[in-house]
């Protein structure tokens, strides 16, 4: 992968994981307790030994900024490796970024500097494992200019997808953007059908001229999957990648966690007995940057006052100090207090739970104090008149709840 740079989009606003997003990107919001969404891609790119990312960010990426310089700071420079964020700078253009591959566009002369023979396309809000080498060797063995990893799913699926057309030599012949109904079956597995990951592979001399000559188009909203690739099929040579899933488990794993009831998802899938998304496998570590906190701490065990966690991740730094946890990420630096009753919730980091609180299927972000003898989560229409509540019935509460119902100060100058 020495030849191959890797451009990771990340300044999406994450709209539809409002209110998480409200004051940070996309990617930098938790996962999994102690990582950060974005996380998962970085190392994909370690574990694939490539070593020369740029990140793009513009959104609100104070934080993400931060946890990139405090985390990711792993690679060898002296060596011409790097992990480095490249904000908007409006070298080429007078907009912020228009689309994924305006994007690339607005940094081509960053690209061009480190004459890269392939650059990989990545996304910084998607949960999967993936060897990135795989996919290159592929490409270059097929002669291909561009490669796209797509993954197979059901046919009901997709409305959700990007669809691609497949002859049996793996050249893409057709895309269809999220249609409703398709008869289009995948040459992979002829009762499915192949999507779209987001993930595209171009030869460097192929992405320069594609990317000027879309720039120069006002017609375009200049997107890899809806403007860029459906138009290179008939001049250049497009295939498929299928997904080679490193996660290790029967059913293939890549969740777009752009939604809200996606997000939880993603995060109830690493608290089963066996995970769906697993964490413990050593042989395809996922990084980041950690704060020094003592190990988690459970305390009484009375009758009715018991400290204890049953499926749950608890972080470090964590004091479940005489309630209960059920089916729950719990982040740093978060404690529950006594007679607490906790199901099915994602707490993040720097939370504090008073006495006698019921919380069921919610998200707590940073920061919060929940005062003694807060119910959450089983009076949907009560939840809707104090915090964020999802159709499907999350309910979300975030930091401007502490600031007029609890007297704790928030610091809101520590990093996300």
């Amino acid at each position: 992968m020495k030849d191959t740079l890797g451009v990771l989009l990340a300044g999406g606003a994450g709209e539809r994981l409002y209110p998480l997003t409200r004051d940070r990107a996309k990617p930098a919001v938790t996962f999994g307790g102690i990582y950060r969404i974005i996380d998962v891609t970085l190392s994909n790119c370690i574990n694939s030994d490539m070593r020369k990312v740029y990140i793009l960010t513009q959104y609100k990426a104070l934080s993400l900024n931060r946890h990139i310089r405090e985390g990711w700071n792993i690679v060898a420079r002296d060596l011409g490796e790097f992990v480095e964020i490249l904000p908007p700078m409006k070298r080429v253009s007078e907009n912020w970024y228009l689309g994924t591959a305006d994007a690339v566009y607005q940094n081509i002369y960053s690209i061009g500097a480190e004459q890269p023979k392939h650059v990989l396309i990545l996304s910084g809000d998607h949960i999967y494992k993936m060897d990135y080498s795989r996919m290159q060797r592929q490409h270059v063995e097929s002669g291909a200019d561009v490669t796209m990893a797509t993954i197979l799913i059901e046919p009901e699926e997709t409305h959700r997808f990007g669809v691609v057309d497949i002859d049996r030599e793996g050249r893409i012949v057709g895309f269809h953007e999220k249609p409703q109904v398709t008869d289009i079956r995948s040459p992979y597995e002829p009762r499915k059908v192949s999507a779209s990951m987001g993930v595209y592979l171009f030869n460097t001399d192929v992405l320069i001229p594609v990317l000027l000559k879309d720039a120069e188009d006002q017609s375009s909203s200049h997107d890899f999957g809806h403007n860029i690739l459906p138009k290179m099929m008939d001049d250049y040579r497009v295939y498929s990648f299928n997904f080679i899933d490193e996660n290790k488990k029967e059913a293939l794993y890549w969740r777009d966690v752009g939604t809200m009831e996606a997000y939880y998802e993603a995060n109830m899938d690493l608290v089963a007995v066996s995970p769906v998304f697993n964490l413990y496998d050593s042989s395809w570590p996922i990084r980041t940057h950690q704060r020094q906190y003592p190990p988690a701490k459970f305390v009484f065990s009375d009758p009715g006052r018991l400290g204890s966690a049953f499926d749950s991740i608890v972080s470090s730094g964590c004091i479940i100090s005489g309630g209960t946890v059920r089916n729950c990420i719990i982040s740093p630096d978060v404690r529950v207090n006594s007679y607490c009753e906790i199901d099915s919730s994602i707490i993040f980091s720097h939370v504090n739970i008073g006495r006698h609180c019921r919380i069921r299927r919610a998200i707590v972000d940073r920061d919060v104090h929940i005062p003694e003898g807060t119910i959450i989560g089983y009076d949907t229409e009560a939840d809707r008149q104090r915090y964020f509540v999802t159709d499907s019935g999350i309910t979300v509460v975030t930091r401007d709840y502490s600031l007029f119902e609890s007297p704790v100060t928030v610091d809101y100058f520590t990093s996300e």
